[in-house]
């Protein structure tokens, strides 16, 4: 074997590693949100890949590769394994934001939107307070650093070019993909039930009272309890988003079980 081949090799596996990391700046939770700079999540990656590259590297060299073609299905199947990783991480924050537009049509706010720069998209003002404190939350409690665990531990379990995805894994993505309405209706449930009994209130008190505006009281008492309701769950939400952490944490490990040749 000659030097070019040598470089070759090392290079091939360099350039796998380097797309998978590149995968969880696609789409996750901080790491592939839309307000960090492209350049900066591509020199992230970069380095990343490169401190990890001599650990890499010692597995092993890419021997299932011989053609062209197959090196760029190899490329392709690094993307996703890398994707997936930031998908299970996002759908727990799709769920998160999910909740606040509910508590947000539900108070009054769903035709206040802002310009949320995670996303790069309209966003109630709800469903982006919670989605920004979610993320907070996330790299007090060094979330960001387990996400990152897993992208290391992925190469022991999932060697590169060797990722083997099945139908088991479409169907435990499709059931966290659905989980993201049960996550969200439970968060947003005491705001909505909160208003549910405010309307039914105003409803007893309009059919008491025929002479008084129902419309002139309602809409500013919805806005009072509901924020009333939301600054009372609060610190129940902390607690509720560590849950929720916990069980993406366990999400991630299910999904690489899955992709193991």
């Amino acid at each position: 074997m000659d030097f070019f081949d040598i470089l070759g090799g090392h290079f091939a596996v360099f350039l796998l590693l380097l797309t998978r990391v590149s995968g969880i700046f696609i789409v996750s939770p901080f790491f592939g949100t839309m307000n960090i700079p492209i350049m900066f999540r591509a020199v992230a990656s970069f380095t990343i890949a490169v401190v990890l590259f001599p650990v890499v590297d010692k597995l092993g060299a890419v021997e299932n590769v011989p053609t062209v073609l197959l090196f760029g299905a190899a490329v392709l199947s690094e993307l996703l394994v890398g994707w997936l990783i930031g998908l299970v991480g996002y759908i727990v924050f799709a769920a998160i934001n999910m909740g606040g537009k509910v508590m947000d049509m539900q108070v009054g706010f769903a035709i206040v939107n802002v310009m949320d720069p995670t996303t790069g998209q309209q966003s109630p003002l709800i469903g982006s307070f919670l989605f920004n404190l979610g993320t907070i939350v996330l790299l007090v409690t060094n979330g960001h650093h387990v996400i990152l665990y897993a992208l290391a531990e992925s190469f022991n379990l999932i060697p590169l070019a060797m990722a083997a995805p099945s139908s088991s894994l479409a169907m435990l993505i499709g059931n966290f993909t659905v989980g993201i309405f049960a996550t969200g209706m439970k968060l947003a449930m005491p705001v909505t039930f909160a208003i549910l009994m405010t309307n039914v209130g105003l409803g007893i008190l309009a059919r008491t009272m025929p002479q008084m505006n129902i419309f002139v009281v309602g809409i500013p008492m919805q806005l009072m309890i509901g924020i009333g309701s939301l600054s009372m769950i609060l610190p129940f939400y902390i607690i509720f988003l560590d849950s929720m952490f916990q069980t993406m944490y366990r999400n991630i490990s299910m999904m690489m079980k899955l992709l193991i040749p």
